[in-house]
């Protein structure tokens, strides 16, 4: 077994409940964590018997131009949509954060973690 991690992804994309946040928009991260087999890709250096963190990349970000109201309905539909394009996955984890939240006092950050289990 082994984790393939893409770290520190950023998009502006508009999510929120509030009018506002759907309208204006905001800046988030995103973190993937992906547990597989990487023992065939490590004998054979060959990019198909892995999981191509550039197509997983290109899930997250056509996930985040969707616009939604939670940050979990997004997390869920990219844990979703990587675990349907790649059946050798054992476990998907994720952390999306909004930066710099409206919340009415000084927060660096809110974020949702998910996990495929």
């Amino acid at each position: 077994m082994g984790l393939i991690q893409i770290e520190g992804m950023e998009f502006f994309a508009y999510h929120g409940c509030f009018e506002e946040e759907q309208i204006i928009g905001n800046k988030f991260t995103v973190d993937i964590s992906i547990e597989t087999d990487l023992s065939e890709a490590a004998e054979t250096d060959d990019l198909n018997k892995t999981i191509n963190y550039q197509e997983v990349y290109n899930i997250v970000k056509n996930e985040m131009e969707v616009k939604s109201r939670l940050l979990e309905n997004v997390a869920g539909r990219i844990i979703k949509k990587i675990n349907s394009n790649f059946t050798s996955i054992k476990k998907v984890e994720i952390k999306i954060s909004k930066i710099n939240p409206q919340l009415g006092g000084k927060t660096d950050n809110v974020s949702v973690q998910m996990s495929s289990e």
